[in-house]
């Protein structure tokens, strides 16, 4: 009869420290989750420029007619109308430098009022011989209900 009992209280032991596991992580899971406490004005311009620099890095930065067209939908009226009458220059407008980096960030957001938004995104150089980043602000519209880059403000350092 002592071993049925001794039994009995493994099994319980055990089922305490499954469920005293299970609680824990519970408690850990919910408490490392991080409430997004940005607008919904930027949550929703966000991917725009995401998805803008994602697709300017993986092309051809340099500016140009041909460049332009493949930009037009990330881009607002008054933005395609101001490139497409700038003379073509080494320098990336979108980059505001002709040496191009290796990867970017968008950063923090301010939301100027519900249809217009800037964005910080910072730009990365990074090799054996340099480790450098430079941030520009990115403006974003919402016109005919899309966000689009209307302007790229000046570097903030």
């Amino acid at each position: 009869m002592k071993f049925m009992g001794n039994r009995r209280c493994l099994a319980l032991n055990r089922t305490k420290i499954v469920i005293s596991c299970l609680l824990s992580f519970a408690v850990c899971f919910l408490s490392c989750s991080v409430p997004n406490l940005e607008n919904s004005a930027c949550k929703e311009s966000r991917q725009t420029v995401k998805e803008f620099y994602s697709f300017h890095f993986g092309s051809e930065m340099k500016s140009g007619e041909e460049n332009l067209e493949q930009r037009k939908k990330f881009l607002s009226d008054e933005l395609k109308q101001k490139l497409s009458v700038e003379q073509s220059s080494t320098k990336d407008y979108f980059t505001s430098t002709d040496d191009y980096p290796k990867a970017f960030r968008v950063g923090s957001c301010t939301a100027e009022n519900e249809n217009k938004t800037v964005f910080q995104v910072v730009f990365f150089w990074r090799d054996d011989t340099r480790n450098e980043q430079r941030e520009i602000r990115v403006e974003t519209i919402k016109q005919n209900d899309e966000w689009l880059i209307n302007k790229i403000l000046n570097d903030l350092k």
